[in-house]
């Protein structure tokens, strides 16, 4: 058998640092560990964080503005992270190492957070239905909380790119395997999310913290062990060096040679003569138009010694060039991303304190915890992906001609389009809410009589909008990153939930700032019966409209990336 057929031809490995032998290594075979690892890891980091805002108002004694403002300052950062778990994948470590080492900080984490919660002495004390937490108390608490954020932040964006990585770019056979796992890493992310937001929030708020948070640290441990045990299957991409260095040799380049006028011949500019590309792990890249400046970089000049290895402070590849042609081309696109993101974020914060006011009855006896209604959020994404797949797509081929149904970024601007009568739905309900409160003088009643579902509609759109959004994304990013630094642009395209998230902190904060000016209760006071939570949602819908726009005007000029052959 010939050699190109034994083993891979996109540069992975095996576990011992040879070869990746196709037959034995990667494909589905490989990815069932990574899935499975992806859906206890985010059981465990839904367990826990989708009911974060209760824990915080009733256990630590946390206003609904502070308890609001700590979830997504804290979600921020696990979604910011990202960016370090990339960097170190990208340059150093490879994606398998990188995700071993976080895995573990996420472990003590998350015990952390469970002695926090069960162990007298760090849990906070509470008399009479109402809790305090002391200095130490508290200080556990954001240690262990702080510590799965950098544990989670680590591995995110490592885990989808590096089951991406099983599938050999160079075999079309695996090639039309690799774009249904984004489907099924998404699956997977949903099916431990759904346990998560029932059973879980469940156990939180009627059998106790200690048990509710217990379980999601061993289901993490339980990822972790299941990750590891197929690690004599996976293959591993070798790190590339740093991106970021990269990037900075081609911007210090191009400004030595600014007075240098760039060739019309293209063909003049430097490149490797053979068919691999100078950084490790990457196929090249074909030269485009835009961004000329930068290809300055990649014009020989006298003073360039091209018999031996150029500075490549002077003198760059195109391939180099293209490299940060292509990070500067998805910028606009991952901006506009942290509008929706901070709509999402409203299902762990502002939606969970809204149906903390309703009627949470099931028949005489059970309650649904109000952060267990993120459920239909997962229940709508499970709905609409496979009928994104089985009948959307079909029928928008049938009209666009796309082998997609839809190019990846008419999917997410679908999303982006949809999140908007989410925060419309939102908006409406807390409407009727407050004026059956004020028809009734219902001001300072626990539980006004209006069921809590109707929340769904909210929760179902949130979820439609998901399927095309943040399903679109987690592809279009890997997808148009340089080879070398797809974790850098899977860590982008999370860093839209970390830069929501923080929007979400300072809208409510300034909201709260100028709404509670001259003494008045504000848009968000202690008792949402006597305040306008449906203004903030108008806001947040208002500000995706002109996120939708300005996404159009975007797209409307964004070239996708070519790579050149490898063979």
């Amino acid at each position: 058998m010939a050699e190109d057929e034994l083993h891979t031809q996109d540069g992975t490995v095996d576990i011992r640092n040879k070869p990746a032998d196709k037959a034995k290594t990667g494909n589905w075979k490989a990815c069932k560990f990574i899935l499975g690892n992806e859906c206890c890891e985010r059981l465990a980091f839904y367990g826990m964080s989708t009911n974060l805002v209760n824990y915080l108002a009733d256990r630590l004694g946390q206003g609904n503005v502070t308890a609001s403002n700590n979830v997504t300052n804290w979600s921020g950062t696990c979604y910011a992270m990202p960016l370090l778990g990339a960097f170190l994948a990208d340059s150093y470590f490879g994606r398998y190492w990188t995700i071993f080492i976080f895995s573990i900080i996420y472990v003590i984490g998350m015990a952390l957070l469970t002695l926090s919660a069960s162990v007298p002495g760090l849990k906070p004390s509470c008399h009479d239905g109402n809790c305090h937490a002391n200095g130490l108390q508290t200080a556990a608490f954001f240690v262990g909380l702080y510590l799965i954020a950098l544990g989670t932040g680590g591995i995110k964006p490592c885990v989808s790119s590096f089951g991406a990585d099983q599938f050999d770019d160079s075999d079309e056979r695996e090639m039309k395997k690799k774009s249904s796992f984004f489907n099924w890493f998404y699956f997977s992310i949903n099916l431990g999310a759904m346990i998560a937001s029932s059973v879980l929030v469940w156990v939180q708020m009627n059998v106790g913290w200690d048990w509710g948070f217990g379980i999601p640290a061993v289901a993490m441990a339980i990822a972790v062990a299941f990750f590891f045990s197929g690690s004599g299957l996976y293959r591993l991409q070798k790190p590339g060096g740093s991106p970021l260095t990269r990037m900075a040799q081609v911007i210090v380049a191009a400004l030595r040679k600014s007075s240098i006028l760039v060739p019309d011949d293209k063909s003049r500019l430097h490149e490797t003569e053979d068919m691999r590309s100078s950084i490790t792990g990457s196929r090249k890249l074909e030269h485009t138009d835009e961004l000329t400046f930068f290809d300055k970089a990649a014009v020989p000049s006298n003073t360039d010694n091209m018999k031996d290895s150029p500075n490549k402070w002077r003198l760059c590849t195109v391939t180099q060039v293209e490299e940060l042609k292509s990070f500067i081309r998805l910028l606009p696109i991952w901006a506009t991303g942290i509008v929706f993101a901070a709509v999402y974020s409203q299902m762990s914060t502002m939606y969970v304190l809204q149906g903390n006011t309703m009627d949470p009855h099931m028949g005489p006896h059970f309650k649904i915890p109000s952060a267990s209604l993120s459920i239909f959020d997962v229940i709508s994404v499970l709905f609409w992906a496979p009928v994104y797949n089985n009948v959307i797509v079909p029928l928008a081929r049938n009209v666009t001609g796309h082998p997609r149904g839809f190019t990846l970024l008419q999917r997410m601007g679908i999303g982006l389009f949809i999140s908007v009568f989410a925060m419309a739905a939102a908006g409406i309900l807390e409407i009727v809410r407050l004026r059956v409160v004020k028809e009734n003088n219902y001001y300072d009643l626990e539980f006004i009589p209006m069921s809590i579902f109707w929340q769904i509609p909210q929760y179902f759109l949130i979820g439609c909008a998901e399927v095309f959004t943040f399903i679109g994304q987690l592809e279009f990013f890997y997808d148009q990153s340089p080879d070398a630094m797809r974790s850098m642009g899977s860590a982008l395209s999370l860093t839209t939930v970390s830069l929501g998230n923080y929007l979400s902190t300072f809208l409510v904060t300034i909201v709260t700032k100028v709404t509670t000016k001259n003494g008045k209760l504000g848009w968000i006071p202690e008792n949402l019966n006597r305040g306008h939570l449906d203004y903030f949602y108008w806001l947040l819908a208002v500000l995706s409209l002109i996120n939708f726009l300005v996404y159009l005007w975007i797209t409307s000029w964004y070239k996708y990336k070519k790579t050149t052959p490898t063979k």
